[in-house]
């Protein structure tokens, strides 16, 4: 298992026992999964924070 699947694994897992029911719980449970698999990719460096603002602000044009 990667550190990536482990992080959203884990991510999932501790909201989905925190909290038990509905579907909003559930959408939460996805969102720290995938919170959890973003840190595991910036700690493995395959993803740049600093790059992230680049691809967020709209182009110049001339």
């Amino acid at each position: 298992m990667s550190r990536q699947q482990f992080g959203f694994l884990a991510g999932f897992l501790v909201v989905a026992v925190w909290v038990t029911a509905g579907i909003a719980t559930a959408g939460l449970a996805v969102l720290a999964g995938l919170f959890g698999w973003l840190v595991a990719r910036v700690l493995d460096g395959d993803l740049a924070v600093t790059g992230l603002g680049d691809r967020v602000r709209a182009p110049r044009r001339r």
